[in-house]
């Protein structure tokens, strides 16, 4: 199988030995090994049957995927690479580059720079890799089953032995969980849609990227199934985590574009690394300022939201209440993580003037 041969003789350690990058040659980690065809895939008796467990299936799931719905993304914006989908095979690569789909209890080298197929495995024990399989294999089963990938697609991912609780096909997907799948059909259902619209682009542009938030969160609210596979990171590593999920809340009410452009800025500086127990940020030596910078913001944002019992998240969303407020909220989130003179309290009393005038 094509793929395999490819990763076989592909993944060398000089493309694993820079931890944390995000961008290769201009595209995610290995972008160019992985396939945009689904023939390319594995096939058995005409069914297409992927391994989500090995990195350039999953980051063929979304070259398969931004190709088959690039021509229904013309609102986005003139150019290539404007489709919102881009942020996830950037996240990808950087969970594999930082290290975070190999195996944390070290009991197997899956995932680990040994230089051959084990550099591509991503471990059933890792939590990010968990979290991913519902933004990967289960978008991709909506797109067969919505004909976006082509007439009478199906497909049954691998599955490995003896591990459960990850659903293969479409429908065993829909009975498990549900508002992910129906979240993802309604979005490929809503591009096909866009294209007779009558809706100016920005609110065409603005309504896709709302489904498409919806379902990427609705993706990410499926972790509840990850929760077990925390307890082999550091405490560091586990609140990063939840601070990462909480982030996501406020990108996704912002119907943050993630083009490959600006999602590759808002990801470079996520942390190059596995954050470990003796780590303390914002003062980690051997992470890049822009790494400090952006671990306490996140984590600045998690601990005001719990602080305030979840209100501050609340307040944001409610804010996000017209196409305008967004476009605000948009450029608020990158001076808050870019700018380490923007200071956090006019962001809390811009959020709170912004919620208010849009009622409740």
């Amino acid at each position: 199988m094509r793929l395999l041969l490819l990763g076989l003789l592909l993944v060398g350690s000089c493309c694993l030995s820079r931890a944390g990058l995000i961008l290769e040659n201009g595209a995610p980690i290995m972008w160019a090994h992985a396939t945009s065809q689904p023939t390319d895939l594995t096939i058995t008796e005409g069914v297409l049957t992927p391994d989500p467990w090995h990195y350039l299936h999953r980051m063929s799931f979304y070259r398969i995927l931004i190709a088959a719905t690039d021509p229904y993304m013309t609102s986005m914006g003139p150019g290539d690479n404007q489709s919102p989908i881009w942020g996830l095979p950037l996240q990808l690569g950087w969970m594999l580059t930082s290290g975070r789909l190999a195996d944390p209890t070290g009991l197997t080298v899956c995932g680990t720079q040994g230089g051959d197929t084990a550099d591509m495995c991503i471990s059933t024990n890792s939590w990010w890799g968990c979290v991913n399989y519902f933004s990967s294999a289960l978008p991709f089963l909506s797109a067969a089953k919505q004909g976006i990938l082509g007439d009478g697609v199906s497909v049954q991912m691998q599955s490995p032995a003896g591990v459960e609780g990850y659903c293969t096909t479409y429908d065993s997907c829909k009975t498990a969980h549900p508002d992910v799948i129906n979240n993802w059909d309604s979005f490929f259902q809503g591009l096909k849609d866009a294209t007779t619209s009558p809706l100016p682009e920005n609110e065409k542009k603005d309504a896709i990227l709302g489904l498409y938030w919806r379902a990427q969160m609705s993706s990410t609210a499926a972790h509840s199934t990850c929760q077990d596979k925390l307890s082999s990171y550091s405490g560091v590593e586990k609140s990063f985590a939840h601070s990462w999920l909480n982030a996501a809340e406020y990108v996704a009410a912002a119907h943050f574009q993630s083009s490959l452009e600006l999602a590759s800025q808002f990801m470079s500086p996520l942390p190059g690394r596995i954050l470990k127990e003796d780590d303390s940020p914002p003062n980690i030596p051997d992470l890049s300022a822009e790494e400090n910078h952006s671990l306490y913001i996140f984590s600045w944002m998690q601990s005001v939201d719990n602080f305030l019992g979840g209100t501050l998240a609340s307040m944001w969303r409610r804010a996000m209440c017209s196409v305008t407020t967004r476009e605000n909220g948009r450029e608020m989130l990158k001076q808050l993580l870019f700018n380490p003179e923007y200071a956090t309290s006019s962001f809390l009393s811009i959020v709170t003037s912004m919620s208010t005038s849009c009622g409740s």
